[in-house]
């Protein structure tokens, strides 16, 4: 099946499909049309764009949002003073997602690998990302150690503050108390 898998750049065509596996994945209110024009922009770069979907017979099967460096926000829930490199040449793995029936093909890790060949073209040399932990068996960390990820900080509570906001947490439901791992890929 890997070689009847086809990978390229998000285009404004798979947003309705991405929002459905989004919201199946990750929960209700977790993507919706408002945001994703917003995250794609934010991963293209002179000209290049850093987010790519995969399909298999005409269905989205996995997509990664990935925001070019300089082109989002280093919040509360980032800690640059531990990155060991300087802000402005990081970039952010926003969202990797694998419909279910698709897993274990190394479908996110080529996902993840075209990423990071187009923020490496854009100028960046390292990515960071806030990981579910309580994905099913830790497989959101397990997936990202295994790519080179490196933890930099545990964040309880990450999604919370978007309960309000109307997320839907697959396990807390509207208060969400799970955490996020924020870790670390350096480019070499």
């Amino acid at each position: 099946m890997k070689s009847e898998i086809i990978y390229r750049n998000i285009e404004s065509g798979d947003y309705d499909a991405v929002i459905a596996l989004g919201t199946l994945v990750h929960g209700e209110g977790y993507i919706d049309q408002e945001n994703i024009k917003q995250w794609v922009a934010k991963g293209i770069k002179g000209d290049i764009n850093a987010s790519y979907v995969a399909y298999h017979q005409d269905k989205l099967v996995g997509f990664r949002l990935t925001y070019a460096a300089e082109q989002w926000d280093i919040d509360k829930w980032c800690s640059p003073q531990l990155w060991q490199v300087a802000a402005e040449h990081v970039c952010y793995f926003k969202c990797n997602t694998v419909d279910e029936n698709y897993r274990g093909y190394g479908i996110g890790s080529e996902l993840l690998k075209l990423s990071i060949k187009a923020v490496k073209q854009q100028g960046a040399t390292a990515g960071v990302s806030h990981l579910w932990m309580q994905s099913p068996g830790n497989s959101a960390v397990k997936y990202f150690t295994k790519c080179g990820g490196k933890l930099v900080q545990e964040h309880p509570d990450k999604w919370n503050e978007w309960c309000v906001q109307g997320y839907i947490c697959p396990i807390c439901a509207s208060d969400c108390h799970c955490s996020a791992a924020e870790m670390i890929i350096y480019f070499n």
